[in-house]
């Protein structure tokens, strides 16, 4: 069996007995030698290569993707018949870090911060000098009512870097009652609690039925001091609405990591959006000891077990 790693990312895979190596440059065709591949890693293949690769890879029978959300190697055409499996579990402790960084710079104001020292300018924003722990401002999360909107291993993991903080995290997934040690609601409870939320979090993954779910609904039921905070995929929030309500006021800041369209264009709004912190896609960005997933992997397909992580077709 030949499996082929991705250059954008160094695995030192030690594979079982039978098994070669190869890595393929994630932004070239790949090579006429290495078409005879059965297993493909995938990880930051731009998508105009992954859409093409269904067809240079006419033997793929697994395909192991690092990413927690598999949309864009789903939507580009592979054989159904191909074993698809997710990276989820890899990402749980970076993503969850990142969102504790984005909560806190909210929190803190840090994105102000940043602009005052690029202009060496003391103490140019007041948001910070508002009553610690005023109800009506976000200023520390202690004490904090955190919705996780997602409430997977990312926000289990999120709950409790939350809770050492003093927090108070709900989860929102499908089914509701208690997960890790949290209460669970279903997206139909929301209307119920957004008015007594303090930010939002959405870890959602992009599917039909998540595609702009954040959206006008939702943004108004929040209160003004409310936060919005993504990393999950940005098709689950609708831009035009989230700008409508960080100009307006309705909500009091937004910290996304994730766009509809990536890279964000630079003429985009949300650039220049009052009370916006962005990242470039990088919640995610360290798959955490990848090689153990692969290699199980490897060894079960090898032996005919169950795959880890097998995504539905």
């Amino acid at each position: 069996m030949k499996l082929l790693l991705p250059s954008s990312i160094p695995l030192q895979v030690h594979a079982p007995d039978g098994v070669t190596t190869v890595v393929y440059d994630v932004h070239a065709p790949i090579p006429a030698e290495h078409r005879d591949a059965e297993a493909l890693v995938v990880w930051g293949n731009p998508g105009e290569r992954l859409r093409a690769m269904p067809g240079e890879l006419p033997d793929l029978v697994w395909i192991q993707a690092l990413m927690a959300g598999t949309d864009a190697v789903e939507a580009a055409g592979f054989d159904p018949a191909i074993t698809l499996c997710s990276g989820r579990g890899l990402h749980d402790a970076p993503v969850a870090e990142h969102t504790l960084a984005l909560l806190l710079a909210a929190a803190r104001r840090l994105d102000k911060a940043v602009l005052a020292q690029a202009k060496s300018t003391w103490r140019a924003w007041e948001d910070v000098n508002q009553p610690f722990g005023a109800p009506e401002h976000l200023s520390t999360l202690s004490g904090a009512r955190v919705l996780v909107w997602g409430f997977g291993g990312i926000g289990t993991r999120l709950a409790g870097y939350l809770t050492a903080l003093g927090a108070q995290v709900t989860g929102v997934a499908t089914t509701a009652g208690e997960r890790a040690g949290y209460q669970v609601i279903t997206p139909a409870e929301l209307p119920a609690v957004l008015p007594q939320t303090d930010v939002l979090v959405n870890i959602l993954p992009a599917t039909p039925a998540t595609t702009a779910v954040v959206g006008t609904q939702v943004l108004d039921t929040l209160p003004r001091h409310a936060w919005l905070v993504n990393v999950g995929r940005g098709a689950t929030v609708d831009e035009l609405a989230l700008l409508a309500a960080l100009e307006s006021g309705s909500i009091a800041g937004a910290a996304l990591d994730v766009f509809a369209t990536e890279p964000l264009p630079a003429d985009s709004p949300l650039w220049r959006a009052p009370n916006m912190i962005i990242t470039p896609h990088s919640a995610g960005g360290r798959p955490e000891h990848p090689e153990r997933l692969i290699v199980e992997n490897l060894r079960r397909l090898q032996a005919g077990d169950d795959l880890l992580n097998v995504v539905a077709g």
